[in-house]
């Protein structure tokens, strides 16, 4: 039981991050590439006030893994780092986040190579 409760918390707030994401795609004119970006500076935000630590207490990668979480996590370790010094706070987010931008550059590059790339037509 213990198990399905964390599916379903996880799928609340996974789904809950998505929805809100697919709202303001269809009822705004808000480019995609803004949406990320203000998804990305809001869990950063919530992480420098302490509030996204609790939605992830909760809900677990599902607040984790979209675009909020990457901001949570440059923020958690841009915090973590200040407690070194000005240089540690610079890089304590490139630090925390390192892997994820590693696995990012490395994937993109590989579907680039193995799929053809063109331009979408409008």
């Amino acid at each position: 039981m213990e198990l399905f409760l964390t599916f379903l918390k996880a799928f609340a707030v996974g789904g809950a991050i998505c929805t809100i994401a697919q709202l303001l795609i269809n009822y705004t004119k808000i480019t995609s590439g803004k949406i990320l970006v203000t998804f990305l500076l809001a869990g950063a935000l919530l992480q420098a006030f302490g509030l996204y630590q609790y939605v992830v207490d909760f809900a677990g990668a599902a607040a984790t893994f979209p675009i909020s979480g990457f901001g949570y996590l440059l923020a958690k370790g841009a915090i973590e780092g200040a407690k070194e010094g000005l240089f540690g706070a610079i890089t304590g987010g490139i630090t925390a986040a390192g892997a994820g931008i590693t696995a990012a550059i490395t994937f993109g590059y590989l579907f680039a190579v193995i799929f053809k790339v063109r331009s979408k037509k409008n």
